[in-house]
């Protein structure tokens, strides 16, 4: 595994394929009020790549290029708060996307454990810590904790969605998971502009 670091946006000509596992750390769990700190990527093939977003920062236009490309399938976990913590910092609506933490909701219906750590466990035999979750992800200087932490949240996402979509098909659910996926932006959007929890459009 190679972890590169990158201040303020991806670097010039960086292509990651036609899948990108994405992930977001942010100073806090409201995208409204807490700025994106980090934004960091995997093609799936062993390497992840961590952009340092800096306060203030409005605009990386390599990655606003990658979260907008029709061509290129975002692939997250919990895609509902990254999208909008991406669509918050640049502006941009990130599509099309696929979010692991979807697909588990609808075909594991025997847990309620839907986190990223269990999920890799279970299905790519991959044991992640989450022990820096929490830290202070606006520091000017990552530890390698925190590298290794968000890496560790898109190197095996492809792995992810590969055993879940099979499962999905299996069970006649992938038609709907797509349409879930189509949605997420505009739910993302949607949070940002007020209607999530209690005041979410879909609750009673």
């Amino acid at each position: 595994m190679t972890i590169h670091l990158h201040a303020n946006d991806l670097p010039d000509g960086l292509t990651l394929g036609p899948i990108v596992a994405i992930d977001t750390e942010t100073m806090g769990l409201d995208p409204r009020r807490d700025r994106l700190c980090v934004v960091q990527l995997s093609d799936g093939k062993g390497d992840a790549h961590l952009v340092q977003i800096a306060r203030g920062q409005t605009s990386a236009p390599n990655l606003e290029r990658l979260l907008t490309d029709p061509a290129v399938l975002k692939l997250f976990h919990f895609g509902r708060f990254d999208v909008a913590a991406l669509q918050k910092a640049f502006g941009v609506r990130t599509a099309p996307v696929w979010c692991t933490k979807i697909a588990s909701k609808l075909i594991r219906t025997y847990t309620d454990r839907h986190g990223l750590k269990y999920l890799l466990a279970e299905y790519v035999g991959v044991d992640v810590s989450k022990a820096q979750q929490t830290s202070d992800w606006g520091s000017a200087t990552l530890t390698e904790a925190q590298k290794e932490y968000a890496a560790s949240d898109v190197l095996y996402l492809h792995k992810l969605k590969d055993a879940l979509e099979a499962i999905l098909l299996r069970e006649g659910r992938m038609d709907l998971a797509q349409r879930c996926f189509d949605f997420l932006p505009a739910r993302a959007e949607l949070d940002l502009l007020g209607w999530d929890e209690p005041n979410d459009l879909f609750h009673h």
